[in-house]
């Protein structure tokens, strides 16, 4: 996708996010119906606005997200799919 596109993923289809480029990227996810925008709020880093930039994450950190987000995925029925190598 391009700046200013737009992509609907049907319920239950598998999919992922990547942000193929070197700078950083905003993306804006609408979930319906209501209730999965609740994991991305759990799982997430709430920023103070819609310019700061994204956190700086080591590998530790990316470890400790992927962990919490294996531990919240039930709780919202989401299944995550390991990538194929």
């Amino acid at each position: 996708m391009r700046a200013g596109e737009t992509v609907h993923v049907p319920a239950n289809a598998p999919h992922k996010f990547h942000n193929a480029l070197s700078t950083p990227v905003r993306m804006l996810c609408i979930c319906s119906p209501a209730g999965q925008e609740e994991f991305f709020k759990e799982l997430g880093v709430a920023v103070a606005t819609g310019t700061t930039p994204p956190p700086k994450v080591d590998r530790a950190q990316e470890a400790a997200f992927i962990k919490k987000a294996i531990e919240l995925a039930p709780k919202y029925r989401t299944e995550l799919l390991k990538e194929p190598k």
